[in-house]
């Protein structure tokens, strides 16, 4: 990832009739003083993954801007640094940086956070109050969740997005303002659009700039750094010093799934800390979790699955979890219940990767009449040395792939 200079933003000051070499040694310690300024303000973002390095250079882009920007992605996956990061860079740095989770304020509650109200303007409103738009005035103001405001609220926010001014709750004084807004969620506000569960104008005006956060199981080259980050961190807050991370426990946390991304990484780092003795740091994933990371093809030799040659340790990983999931929801994809729910995936982005990795259902078993029988418990018969049925046999219909 690399900043954009210019030679026309190079400080001249004192340069006229110097070689070009000394002007262009100038340009390149003020470039490079840049680049480190940019870094800096990118420290608590950790990881050097292409997928990272796209997000961050999108984040370059449109931090010189007060464009509206939309940052996507599942929980836990950094939505709020990616804000910070940039307010950090843009130039409204050292301005107010003005947050609120918009999932965490009751409805009753959450036009007051957001525009403020005067005294008076309801039962217990004893005194005036400032609404986040307000104290967020010529900075930035970060709306999480922004998927979860209320129906009926979302035209008074369009409003003041739309024209930079809103009136206080009890109040008809207009007040002008000059924020930049940064909006984050987990939903899919498009879907949400099409149920008519969230203003397509809102969507619109929200999503000038999404940036799409990729989550973890989609970056692990980035763990191992992350792992690093964590232990120092945590080892240092509980007084503990670790001078050893076992390869065994680096490979599953590699191949493990991160249902809850880098949050439930920096938890089991936290648990793994307190855990430690003599400086070696324990695996604190559950049993069953490493059984699944470390022998990723147990759960396929098990299960009768339909399954192509594997591709490498992550292919081979990603297939065994998937593979596991089906059985585990009786290839069930949709649903509350279904694999694609306990993988943490949408359908279609499990159905995707079911046709990437060459899964497919195993083929049932059918009579001469193309009707597909229950399998009947067998057991063998002794003395002759033939099945026996233990159980009559029936006959339905074949079931469709949910």
């Amino acid at each position: 990832m690399h900043q954009v200079f210019r030679v026309q933003d190079a400080p001249v000051a004192g340069l006229q009739g110097a070689s070009v070499e000394a002007v262009m040694e100038n340009v390149n310690r003020v470039a490079s003083s840049e680049q480190c300024r940019i870094e800096n303000r990118f420290k608590e973002i950790i990881g050097s993954s292409p997928e990272m390095e796209s997000v961050l250079a999108d984040v370059q882009r449109v931090a010189p801007t007060d464009s509206s920007v939309l940052v996507l992605g599942e929980t836990g996956t950094g939505k709020e640094l990616i804000a910070r990061a940039i307010h950090n860079i843009s130039p409204r740095c050292g301005r107010p940086f003005i947050k609120l989770n918009c999932a965490a304020i009751p409805f009753d509650l959450l036009e007051s956070e957001l525009f403020g109200h005067e005294k008076g303007a309801f039962t217990g409103a004893f005194a005036q109050k400032m609404g986040r738009f307000e104290m967020a005035d010529t900075g930035t103001l970060f709306l999480d969740e922004i998927g979860d405001i209320p129906l009926a609220l979302q035209p008074k926010l369009l409003r003041v997005l739309q024209e930079q001014e809103f009136e206080r709750l009890g109040s008809g004084r207009t007040h002008r303002i000059n924020i930049r807004l940064v909006a984050a969620t987990h939903r899919d506000l498009a879907e949400m659009v099409k149920r008519t569960e969230f203003r397509s104008d809102l969507y619109y005006r929200l999503n000038v700039f999404p940036i799409m956060l990729p989550p973890l199981r989609e970056r692990r080259q980035d763990i191992p750094q992350l792992v690093s980050h964590f232990v120092g961190l945590f080892a240092w807050r509980v007084g503990k010093h670790i001078n050893h991370i076992p390869k065994e426990m680096l490979d599953a946390f590699t191949s493990y799934s991160w249902p809850g991304n880098v949050r439930e990484l920096q938890n089991l780092i936290e648990r793994a800390v307190i855990l430690s003795n003599n400086g070696v740091l324990p695996n604190p994933l559950p049993k069953s979790d490493k059984n699944v990371a470390t022998n990723p093809l147990s759960v396929s030799d098990k299960n009768p699955a339909t399954v192509t040659p594997s591709q490498g340790t992550f292919d081979g990983s990603a297939r065994a979890l998937i593979v596991q999931a089906l059985h585990a929801a009786g290839w069930i994809i949709g649903g509350p219940g279904g694999a694609a729910a306990q993988l943490g995936l949408k359908r279609t982005t499990l159905i995707a990767k079911m046709k990437k990795l060459g899964i497919s259902r195993p083929a049932p078993k059918h009579d001469t009449n193309g009707f597909r029988r229950n399998q009947p418990v067998v057991a063998t018969n002794s003395s002759i040395g033939l099945p026996t049925m233990r159980q009559p046999m029936s006959t339905q219909l074949p079931r469709s792939i949910e």
